[in-house]
């Protein structure tokens, strides 16, 4: 289907001899990116780079309904449109509502950030845009008629940066970098926090054990954040510890709760607040110990002190964060989130299991020791 795509793009914008000058002022923008949390927060740079190059522009963007409740968190945009993908039957059918949409708002400019995904290409093209922006691929000679421009997609990149190079492409003259997300006014934090078993005078520390079935081998072992929320429990008596993880990741987290003594400054959130609740909750925290995950990314956004675990993913890509320590113990198959679909350990992932809890319990005590009185 991506080929016959190409093909009929290539045949038709010879026909109709379409105009594909990036050199204009764009008034219907439409951005897509339908898998990765993170990857949609490491965007919003580009988004707000968009907005006030085109101030009078309608953004829209469209990605799956998981993503729903974060987009919301993106003053710059202006409209979300998304596609259920919890069967094909969903797919198909909230697909050709998109592209409906899509013929009717007519947009003159597409950026495409999914790198992998034959769908968002065929997609893309389908929705009639002008002017269709995305990633080269190697072995990919499709993506030549898909897409009317093609930038490279450079693992050693930090994701924000690559992403921005479609900026450069549409002439933006001022360049965003900061990662951002909008919060619900202050007022509104103690009801959040309360749902989350916190009172707003409370000093806590929230740990993130978990990593999106896009590659599990991201997750740091059972063991390990056993032993360091032990450690925090004992030494740190003042602080509460805040598991976190949504509905399907708290069984896991459950495990690991399980492990560990009953004791009064041990909440687990996990599966029981909104993503919003999360948003406030990560907001407030001394201090947020993580995998390489879409709450890690929210962490980097609000400038909180994070404590990250990197293996599959390399920081150089996307751990680039001004407050906080990364952990990252390359070994030959890492990174291999972009090079294997099936990672080459098997599950065993070393690259992970060499992270040293003592060497995460002396990033704790350097980061707490730094907060301010």
């Amino acid at each position: 289907m991506a080929y016959l795509v190409n093909l009929s793009a290539r045949f038709l914008g010879f026909v109709l001899k379409i105009d594909h000058s990036l050199d204009k002022k764009f008034e219907r923008i439409v951005i897509s990116k339908y898998a990765g949390l993170g990857s949609i927060i490491q965007a919003t740079p580009l988004i707000q780079t968009l907005r006030i190059n085109f101030p009078d522009a309608k953004i829209i963007f469209v990605s799956t309904e998981t993503n729903a409740a974060f987009l919301k968190h993106v003053g710059e945009i202006d409209e979300i449109v998304l596609v259920s993908d919890k069967n094909l039957q969903s797919v198909i059918k909230t697909s050709v509502s998109l592209l409906i949409k899509m013929w009717q708002v007519k947009p003159d400019l597409h950026i495409d950030l999914e790198f992998y995904s034959n769908y968002s290409g065929i997609i893309t093209t389908l929705c009639k845009a002008t002017n269709r922006l995305g990633f080269f691929k190697k072995n990919k000679n499709y993506r030549k008629g898909i897409y009317n421009y093609l930038v490279p997609f450079n693992i050693n990149t930090p994701i924000s940066e690559t992403y921005l190079q479609f900026a450069h492409l549409v002439n933006c003259k001022q360049i965003i970098t900061e990662l951002k997300i909008d919060l619900i006014k202050d007022a509104e934090d103690n009801i959040f926090l309360q749902k989350a078993g916190l009172a707003k005078t409370d000093k806590y520390i929230v740990i993130n054990p978990n990593a999106s079935d896009l590659r599990l081998e991201r997750r740091w072992p059972k063991e390990n954040y056993t032993a360091v929320i032990n450690y925090i429990l004992k030494k740190y008596p003042t602080y509460k510890v805040v598991l976190i993880g949504n509905k399907i990741e708290s069984v896991y987290v459950d495990e690991i709760v399980s492990f560990l003594p009953l004791h009064s400054s041990l909440i687990n959130s996990a599966g029981k607040i909104s993503l919003t609740e999360l948003i406030h909750l990560i907001a407030h925290a001394e201090l947020m110990i993580t995998n390489d995950t879409g709450p890690m990314h929210i962490a980097f956004a609000l400038n909180v002190k994070t404590i990250s675990l990197f293996g599959p993913c390399s920081p150089q890509q996307y751990g680039q964060v001004k407050n906080g320590i990364t952990f990252y113990k390359k070994v030959e198959c890492s990174p291999c989130v972009h090079t294997h679909l099936i990672p080459p350990c098997n599950g065993n992932n070393i690259c992970m299991k060499n992270i040293q809890v003592n060497e995460v319990i002396q990033a704790l005590a350097q980061s707490l020791a730094s907060n301010p009185v």
